[in-house]
């Protein structure tokens, strides 16, 4: 595991000379609100307390060169020649970056960084956000942005990451990661409204309630560029365009009945059905939170399971498995994390029950002939900023 000292001595190491800082950035875990934000809806994500660092130092020209400590090869590029696809990989997360900021007419130059993480790359944790926002953290601070020192200056930050994830990395998302890493407070969940861009922090205390989050990593894998995510997206495109409205936010529950018979395709429909209850199940659940009812918190939890496996058609069945044998071993309640196709299911457990809802997973997955699953609980983080 890395940690700011020890990758300071790292970069020192790779690049010969001693680096300005380490900045870092947290993953997520989504609480509520899956495929909802770039629909202009609610999100209800909680700062991981794993995280993404990045050794930086400035450069006096407009070279880029970045190495992982955790996925292999490195990435040496002019920030003239980044653009859509390039420089591929990882590198086109924290290349992008400092490319969007450029674009922006901030003053960024190239710069030299070493990354290290200890957050599950793939899994539904958000280690792509990670890595973009503890990059712009870094450029914050490198290029005398002063970006950090407030919540607009954050928010700036977090638009910026989500170009370079859609523009640069080809991932079409929303900006649910970015926001909850760059805008999150600590020991709580974040409320985010996408249509009226407003935020509500709402108290996590889970051991309050004698419960923990645990994150079971099915180790399956996705990739948000991968043709799944966008397929989503642009079925939710069709929905919106179908109903004449601008963002599928703007159906309501009431609204569903109409909605149905104007489509008049099945799978359409279910799609717009998981964004619509979805939005409601992410209000309600901040409330229940607020409220400290962790059953209803669980409850809602497992309704959107349900929603994600049948009506948005993400869920695998190792992910199944996973929640349907947690819930089965004396879970309250369990659901995939994530934008799907892979990753990690997040259940609600009694803490006397952590073990064995852990071990009886496992036990499944290797009746099952699937790989052997890891689990831990989820606690929450702090947003970006400087370590070092």
């Amino acid at each position: 595991m890395s940690t700011p000292r020890s990758l300071a001595d790292r970069f020192r190491e790779r690049f010969g000379y001693v680096p300005a800082g380490v900045w870092s950035a947290p993953g997520r875990f989504n609480l509520m609100g899956e495929h909802t934000d770039y629909n202009g809806g609610f999100c209800l994500p909680v700062p991981l307390d794993r995280r993404t660092w990045v050794a930086a130092a400035a450069r006096d020209d407009d070279r880029l060169r970045m190495t992982s400590l955790d996925v292999s090869g490195e990435v040496d590029v002019d920030l003239d020649e980044v653009g859509a696809g390039n420089p591929g990989g990882w590198g086109s997360y924290a290349a992008g970056v400092l490319w969007a900021l450029r674009r922006a007419g901030l003053p960024v130059r190239g710069a030299d960084l070493l990354i290290g993480s200890d957050l599950l790359i793939g899994a539904g944790l958000s280690s792509s956000a990670a890595l973009e926002c503890s990059v712009a953290a870094a450029a914050s601070d490198l290029f005398g942005l002063g970006l950090l020192a407030d919540d607009a200056g954050r928010a700036q930050l977090a638009r910026h990451c989500q170009t370079a994830e859609n523009e640069i990395a080809l991932a079409p998302t929303g900006g649910v990661d970015q926001t909850s890493a760059l805008r999150g407070v600590k020991g709580h969940a974040l409320l985010i409204d996408f249509m009226n861009q407003t935020l509500r922090p709402v108290p996590y205390d889970p051991v309050h309630g004698g419960v923990g989050v645990l994150i079971l990593d099915t180790r399956t894998r996705h990739s948000l560029s991968s043709g799944h995510f966008g397929d989503r997206h642009a079925e939710c495109d069709r929905v919106a365009a179908l109903l004449d409205v601008d963002l599928l936010r703007r159906v309501g529950v009431d609204d569903l009945p109409a909605a149905e018979a104007r489509l008049n395709d099945e799978t359409l429909f279910r799609r717009l059905r998981h964004v619509v209850t979805e939005n409601a199940r992410a209000v309600k659940m901040a409330d229940d939170l607020e409220a400290g009812d962790w059953r209803a918190v669980a409850a809602g939890m497992t309704a959107a399971h349900v929603s994600m496996r049948d009506d948005l058609e993400v869920s695998l069945p190792q992910i199944d498995l996973a929640v349907e044998t947690a819930i089965e071993a004396g879970a309250w309640g369990a659901r995939l994390v994530g934008g799907g196709f892979g990753g990690c299911v997040l259940a609600i457990v009694p803490i006397s029950r952590v073990r064995a809802v852990a071990g009886a997973v496992r036990e499944a997955f290797a009746t099952a002939g699937y790989e052997d699953p890891d689990g831990f609980l989820a606690t929450a983080g702090s947003p970006a900023g400087r370590d070092l």
